[in-house]
């Protein structure tokens, strides 16, 4: 009898968990508004998708494959300020091993998104942008353009 109550008591609270999880990220999606974008140059692809949160704050996933080769795939977060998303990119490198974290800027321009460059400065194990440098978008690595369904990688030929 008591072998019984136990596995139920576990079965119980194994369905309040998962009740809590998939109820839980649904609210998530509520809260902020989700965004989808990819970028081509050459032979490279960038998926990156996040939600804007109301106060402009935003967390997402961010993909860079190169080629058919390898990828850099992870987590990205930050502010929008403006036309301007500033955050960081955690991901793994090559689709696996240490974990790294790297600074992003982009910029908003006619319903794209440019990928900036700046001089990245590293306080306390913690890359940033430097302040006082500007952030160049003039020549971006990745232009992004916003896509209305989440797509898997496309790669030009």
């Amino acid at each position: 009898m008591n072998l019984i109550l136990e596995k139920s008591k576990g079965l119980v609270g194994f369905c309040i968990l998962f009740a809590a999880i998939v109820f839980g990220c649904a609210d998530a999606n509520k809260e902020g508004k989700q965004f989808h974008y990819r970028a081509i140059n050459d032979k490279d692809t960038a998926l990156l998708s996040f939600i804007k949160l109301e106060d402009n704050r935003f967390f997402g996933q961010y993909e860079i494959h190169y080629g058919q080769s390898r990828k850099d795939s992870g987590e990205i977060r930050g502010i929008i300020s403006g036309d301007t998303i500033k955050g960081s990119f955690y991901y793994q490198p090559y689709g696996g091993g240490v974990l790294k974290r790297y600074p992003i800027a982009l910029l908003k321009r006619k319903n794209k998104l440019l990928l900036g460059k700046g001089v990245i400065s590293v306080y306390m194990g913690i890359p940033s942008f430097l302040k006082g440098d500007p952030i160049d978008y003039s020549n971006p690595e990745f232009v992004f353009e916003e896509i209305k369904n989440k797509l898997k990688p496309k790669t030009s030929r």
